[in-house]
């Protein structure tokens, strides 16, 4: 029942034809899912179901988004809104400043016009990933609900018989992950021209032009809810490609492809031997997305660890991973984490290290990486293994340069005696007379200081990135460096010693290019490194004289 034109309800001269829906939504209401849904009168198409007012109203009145308003769709360019939805915006902004408006919690009692909640259904996730990421969701003011798998669908390529699907009326979703775990946004189809789709009635999460699988969706039911009544379902078939995330809904290209991420983790539970007594593969796909796609990796990383009976609180964590990018080289990830007293979990902590990784790979505004595929091995160790370096002692503090000399290393695990470990250091060659300093450290010690340098530089591309973070070390091992006092400079990927000062004053003088340049007064050159079953943490200098 046409009630009647909401004059600039979505902004100026941006009407909505306001309406109150019969059938079974007068028992259901206005529910997630049903943005997109097609109105017409008699033959002709008048627009989308795509708004509802209130929270508790007895009566299911929604909005209708003007198809006139959602043709507008195809003629846009490849500019981006500056509201779209990402989860880094979400996790910087409080409940108070939500991008695009306030949360639904704060309409639900009034009389304000919101987007019906697409539902973003999840398959394969715990519920304890789930609470933990349900933060990040509120704040975008998403719904996260249970889906079905889409389990068999492991490539984006459209289906054959693409052509015949996507009616007007059928289900639609967006598909953000796909395969052992799944992430998908669905809705209602409005309009279908044979090659393009309008669906949706109002944005997914706008991110304005866009690369993202499309499928077809099987609806189970309509739960009935005086709060969030919600479709139930599941994506099924990729059958195009999502090309345009606007204001007034969505487009897609029938029997496109979007460009996807293989994902394979591989998680093994050890026994207190070592032997590997449980284990689990899982493959996915994410799409392709600079603030999306960190986010994902994260929350996926963490869902991987949670799905293994023999996870404990009191456990170490070993991770072995491979980014391969099209054209700016390979990723080799490794390091270890162990249980602390920090009140979240740790795979939320592995997942946040995980994601911080792929949010350094697409912060740069010189390229876009592509990238093909990601392995990762993560082992769950039994028990807490981390230790302390405590001190380093040496029988002879004088010695000559090019010798060699023994040193003991002692160490505080995180419960037990103190950990001995020998090492024979030689003292390089050619060393200047005087007093010089062994650094025994962990591998934080050393990379903070190139990464303070580097961190806040977006003027990297991508291969300059991936060398970057293949030359940060690995935080079970215990490095031995000599120091000494000069000068060392980094920027970019880059580390420069001996820096003639004219070069200096150079690039010092350079740095309006965005470009940072930092210095030490020591240069710190790694000599050796011991590898060890636990996180090793702290650092020990040990001064020796050169005769």
């Amino acid at each position: 029942e046409v009630i009647g034109i909401w004059r600039s309800a979505r902004g100026p001269r941006q009407d909505i034809i306001l309406c109150k829906m019969g059938g079974k939504a007068a028992r259901t209401g206005v529910a997630g899912g049903m943005s997109g849904s097609p109105v017409y009168v008699k033959d002709r198409l008048m627009g989308a179901v795509s708004l509802r007012i209130g929270q508790f109203s007895p009566d299911a009145i929604c909005g209708i988004t003007p198809i006139e308003a959602m043709l507008e769709i195809q003629d846009f360019d490849v500019s981006r809104p500056p509201s779209a939805l990402t989860p880094d915006k979400a996790q910087r902004a409080s409940l108070e400043t939500i991008p695009g408006g306030l949360p639904f919690s704060a309409n639900a009692g009034g009389l304000s016009l919101v987007p019906i909640e697409t539902p973003l259904a999840f398959s394969g996730f715990t519920t304890e990933s789930l609470n933990a990421y349900s933060p990040v969701f509120a704040q975008m003011g998403i719904t996260p609900v249970q889906g079905g798998s889409v389990a068999g669908q492991l490539t984006a390529k459209p289906v054959n018989g693409w052509q015949s699907s996507l009616k007007p009326g059928e289900a639609i979703s967006g598909v953000l992950v796909s395969g052992d775990m799944s992430v998908v946004g669905m809705g209602t189809v409005t309009y279908n021209d044979g090659k393009r789709v309008l669906a949706f009635g109002h944005p997914l999460f706008e991110l304005g032009p866009v690369e993202m699988p499309i499928a077809k969706t099987d609806i189970l039911t309509v739960l009935a809810s005086s709060s969030t009544p919600n479709k139930i379902g599941h994506a099924t078939d990729v059958v195009g490609a999502l090309r345009q995330d606007r204001h007034t809904g969505i487009m897609g290209e029938m029997g496109a492809e979007a460009a996807v991420i293989p994902v394979h983790v591989k998680v093994r539970a050890h026994a207190d031997n070592n032997s590997v007594i449980q284990e689990r593969d899982l493959d996915f796909q994410i799409f392709e997305h600079q603030k999306w796609t960190p986010f994902l990796m994260q929350m996926t990383l963490t869902n991987s660890l949670q799905q293994m009976n023999l996870y404990a609180d009191e456990m170490t964590y070993r991770i072995s991973a491979d980014v391969v990018t099209q054209g700016s080289g390979s990723l080799h990830i490794s390091n270890m984490f162990s249980s602390s007293d920090i009140p979240s979990p740790m795979p939320v902590i592995l997942g946040g290290w995980w994601g911080n990784k792929f949010n350094r790979l697409f912060a740069s505004s010189v390229t876009m990486p592509k990238l093909q595929a990601v392995n990762a091995v993560i082992d769950l160790l039994p028990m807490r293994r981390v230790a302390d370096i405590e001190t380093v002692w040496t029988p002879n503090t004088e010695v000559e340069a090019g010798s060699e000399i023994p040193v003991k290393i002692f160490l505080r695990p995180y419960r037990g005696g103190s950990v001995e470990h020998s090492l024979t250091v030689k003292i390089p060659p050619g060393l200047p007379k005087g007093e010089h300093r062994l650094l025994f450290s962990d591998a934080d010690t050393l990379d903070r200081i190139q990464l303070n340098a580097t961190q806040n530089n977006r003027n990297m591309d991508t291969a300059s990135t991936v060398n970057l973070l293949n030359q940060e070390r690995d935080n079970n091992r215990l490095y031995v460096s000599l120091v000494q006092n000069r000068p060392t400079f980094f920027t970019d990927d880059k580390t420069l010693p001996n820096l003639p000062a004219s070069i200096q004053s150079a690039m010092l003088s350079a740095r309006t290019t965005g470009r940072t340049l930092v210095g030490t007064p020591d240069t710190t050159q790694v000599q050796q490194s011991a590898d060890f079953d636990f996180v090793v943490s702290g650092n020990y200098s040990l001064r020796i004289q050169v005769k």
